[in-house]
């Protein structure tokens, strides 16, 4: 599933995974630069201040 960062950049989610250390819930994604990243999935999915305003750190993009 395609994702829209809320400073504007595509990524594709690879996948779920739990992390061994201490079993925290993260979500691995690719840039559109070919980057993988991790990052803990109530981060992935959760929300940023911006100017004053909240919006999701990530946005589901609807396939085509």
């Amino acid at each position: 599933m395609r994702f829209r960062h809320y400073k504007g950049g595509m990524y594709e989610v690879v996948c779920e995974a739990i992390l061994e250390a201490d079993h925290t819930a993260v979500v691995v994604y690719r840039g559109q630069d070919g980057k993988t990243w991790v990052r803990p999935r109530d981060a992935f999915f959760g929300s940023v201040d911006v100017d004053g305003e909240r919006m999701p750190r990530f946005t589901p993009v609807a396939a085509a």
